[in-house]
């Protein structure tokens, strides 16, 4: 997924590595927590990427043909708005902070 963004140029994300429940747990390819056994938690990647409106759809389209494996667990795209971009180092907002 990560080449296929880069190569159509979206070069910033971030990847966050989580624990948790639902029904994305695929008992044929078990990734149970070693933290949190107790609750059935299962390791997850979570991307995040900030994109302008324009580019939502070729994102998604990019991470459903790389991200599709057909197990469950292949996750789930969520948009949501984002009010605000501050960008410390400079102090560009909006659109040029990101």
């Amino acid at each position: 997924m990560y080449k296929g963004l880069k190569q159509a140029g979206y070069c910033c994300m971030t990847f966050v590595e989580c624990e948790g429940t639902g029904q994305y747990s695929d008992h044929e390819k078990e990734h149970i927590s070693e933290k949190y056994p107790f609750a059935d938690a299962y390791r997850v990647i979570k991307l995040e990427i900030l994109v302008s409106g324009e580019n939502i759809k070729a994102i998604i389209d990019i991470i459903k043909q790389n991200g599709r494996t057909g197990y469950r667990g292949d996750g789930m795209i969520i948009v949501s708005p984002v009010d605000e971009v501050y960008k410390v180092r400079t102090d560009e907002t909006g659109f040029l902070a990101i």
